[in-house]
């Protein structure tokens, strides 16, 4: 029998029976060993592993012992696979960079090869060896991302991006984002799911605003003082531009507050066609309904308890909430007051809107250094 060559479990059971014959014939084990081509140390290993089988029954075990080899080696790898995942894993692997460096990680401490460690983590390889392309303005860029989310601090991604682009960047969202996240920044909290806006009867239907000065609202929103004093925020919004015409801070605000608002607004932006409300105390006032009727309005009052129906402005509500009110503390009315008015013209001439295209309400029109961006501007 040549030397390394393999025996199969047949050639094995087969010499054994050729053994066993020649002895029983009365050749000595040596003799008959050396016929079949095999040492003493072999028969008695065969023998003794081989022993009274046949021969499917050896190929069969054989089989066995493979298959065992083959269960023990993948439940060793899954094992080790589990192992690794524990360990560099972390947290969720979605990214690209994040698998990467879950790669790295994993071969430096385990010793795997480079293949091994991407079938473990779920990376292919050309991913791996990608190696990412840094823009010259990519520095420059996030230095003017951080700026703008510091000092809007209740801006997501999308109205930097809007910020960006109006100050001269030539950027995408979707670089923004990942910027975004690389940095760690985060995105605003999200608000609670509101009810549709239209509905299939009702005041909001026929008042769809279809143009400028079609439909105003106004509502009222409360704050506080340093010292705990109330404070009282009329908020009065053109529905179609959404741009905010007033925003009147003081500790009352009656009938005749509302009434001083409604005319400064309609001298600056002209006299709406209606004006929608709910129906608090100021609101169904007999001097305000004389005096709106007088001047040519018709006040829309939404169903009570039915603050949907109101939806642009209680949205425009929840914004200066989110981003002044809940932001600031107001020592004195007079504060309060400057404040909110520098909030306004922000909102009017600076911040994106959403449903505007990302667009201001009223956006600046003429160079004017008071509204643009100061610490995007002061980076370019």
């Amino acid at each position: 029998m040549k030397r390394g060559q393999k025996t199969s479990a047949e050639q094995v059971v087969l010499k054994l029976r050729q053994i066993e014959v020649q002895t029983a014939q009365g050749k000595s084990l040596a003799l008959a060993c050396k016929e079949a081509e095999i040492s003493e140390q072999s028969y008695y290993r065969w023998r003794k592993e081989y022993g009274g089988l046949q021969i499917d029954q050896a190929k069969r075990m054989k089989e066995l012992e493979r298959e065992n080899t083959r269960l023990r080696r993948l439940v060793a790898d899954l094992s080790l696979e589990k192992q690794v995942l524990a360990d560099v894993a972390g947290g969720k692997l979605v990214a690209p960079e994040r698998r990467r460096q879950a790669v790295d990680g994993a071969r430096e401490k385990y010793g795997l090869s480079e293949r091994h460690a991407c079938r473990i983590v779920g990376q292919h390889r050309g991913t791996q060896r990608y190696v990412p392309t840094v823009v010259a303005d990519e520095d420059e860029l996030t230095r003017a991302i951080i700026a703008l989310a510091s000092e809007y601090g209740r801006y997501g991604y999308r109205r930097v991006t809007a910020l960006l682009q109006a100050a001269g960047w030539r950027v995408g969202k979707d670089r923004v984002q990942r910027i975004w996240r690389r940095e760690g920044l985060k995105v605003p909290q999200k608000h609670r799911p509101r009810s549709r806006l239209w509905l299939n009867d009702g005041s909001c239907v026929r008042l769809r605003p279809l143009h400028p000065n079609h439909v105003w609202s106004f509502d009222f929103v409360q704050a506080q003082t340093h010292d705990g004093r109330t404070l009282r925020v009329l908020t009065l919004i053109d529905e179609h531009s959404r741009a905010c015409l007033a925003l009147k801070v003081a500790r009352r605000i009656g009938s005749l507050g509302v009434i001083e608002a409604l005319a400064d607004a309609m001298c600056l932006h002209g006299i709406p066609e209606h004006i929608r409300c709910d129906n608090g105390p100021e609101m169904i006032a007999k001097a305000l309904r004389k005096w709106v009727a007088k001047t040519g309005p018709q006040i829309q009052y939404i169903t009570p308890g039915s603050p949907w129906e109101n939806g642009y402005c209680e949205s425009f509500n929840g914004k200066l909430k989110d981003e002044c009110l809940k932001q600031e503390i107001f020592y004195s009315l007079k504060e309060a007051q400057t404040v909110i008015g520098i909030w306004q013209t922000t909102y009017n001439r600076v911040r994106p809107h959403s449903s505007l295209g990302y667009r201001p309400p009223a956006p600046v029109t003429v160079p004017d250094l008071a509204f643009r961006l100061p610490m995007v501007a002061a980076m370019q």
